[in-house]
């Protein structure tokens, strides 16, 4: 079977979000260009990773550029998005994989985000193997969301992911672990439970 991508190239809308209550949400990249929507699941540490690594690309891309680069320091408001997730949510697949790049001729963003694929080893030298057999397979490769961004929707993007990841339970100020609207049993309490 051939591998299934799903190209988004300077698309309408790219954005994390996510469905369901804090402490059991589950997040979601989503690309839409008019009519159609993709949307992918993943973790909320694959979320800010990607969010953290993108502004860290964009800042690099700035520096080596020496400014002329068409990458703001910052997102621009004008194009801040704060809708939820467009419906229905339909995850395509569970990403494992994901891959970020700077095209420098067209000066935009290229995120990739490929299927999470189990790989039945006996080694780790086999795992390797495979793993490398598995990424080099344009063809037959597992499905994947490649979206290309300009640094101005990069940065939006990147902002908004990280806004979404911090907005899940506050912290414990004990313990920093999340706190549950009925409480937490906090190790530095002694496994007392502790209140929101």
């Amino acid at each position: 079977m051939s591998r299934q991508v799903f190209l988004y190239d300077q698309p309408d809308r790219f954005v994390a979000g996510t469905v369901g209550l804090p402490g059991r949400r589950t997040f979601f990249l989503q690309a839409t260009a008019g009519a159609r929507t993709t949307s992918v699941a993943l973790e909320k540490t694959q979320v800010a990773a990607l969010a953290e690594r993108m502004d860290e690309l964009l800042d690099e891309v700035v520096r080596r550029s020496g400014g002329s680069a068409s990458v703001p320091a910052v997102a621009p408001s004008e194009i801040h998005d704060t809708a939820p997730l467009d419906t229905p949510v339909e995850e395509e697949f569970r990403v494992g994989t994901m891959a970020l790049a700077w095209d420098g001729e067209e000066q935009r963003m290229i995120v990739e985000a490929q299927a999470l694929v189990e790989l039945d080893a006996d080694t780790d030298e086999d795992l390797a193997e495979a793993e490398e057999r598995l990424l080099q397979d344009e063809e037959n490769g597992p499905p994947m969301l490649r979206v290309r961004l300009t640094g101005a929707q990069a940065r939006a993007f990147a902002k908004r992911a990280l806004d979404v990841v911090n907005a899940g339970r506050p912290p414990c100020p004990l313990c920093s672990l999340p706190l549950d609207p009925e409480g937490h049993v906090c190790p530095r309490q002694n496994g007392y439970r502790r209140s929101a």
